[in-house]
């Protein structure tokens, strides 16, 4: 159950950020906010120091849009994003630009999940 309502805090977050930022989102990032905002949860505890909490998660959330973009950009040709405009892209679906947006909102993200964390023990 907890991870499940981890999932779908992501989801809505992932989604509430993309309508702020672009003003629309798609289903499919709903599904890859969930599963980043998971691999947050899981590395927010961890015994490191917060700069490489955020390294790691700037990393899992990067790793997580490449395989979704993979998917449904290359794979799917459903053009959610396009990043190969961007200088030093990946096959269009990741950037160093919005990597750095990843490492920005990772300190929030890493808080998020902490105080979620003590809720979720103190409610399940």
């Amino acid at each position: 159950m907890e991870y499940i309502l981890v999932y779908l805090s992501g989801a809505f977050l992932y989604g509430l950020l993309e309508l702020c930022w672009r003003g629309w989102t798609h289903w499919t990032m709903l599904l890859c906010g969930g599963i980043c905002f998971c691999f947050m949860y899981l590395i927010a505890p961890m015994t490191l120091p917060l700069y490489r909490k955020c390294v790691l998660s700037t990393a899992a959330i990067s790793t997580v849009e490449f395989y979704t973009g993979c998917l449904v950009n290359l794979r799917l040709h459903w053009q959610v994003w396009d990043y190969s405009a961007l200088p030093f892209n990946l096959l269009g679906q990741v950037c160093p630009q919005f990597l750095l947006l990843w490492l920005a909102l990772s300190l929030p993200g890493l808080w998020l999940c902490s105080g979620l964390r003590r809720l979720l023990h103190r409610l399940l």
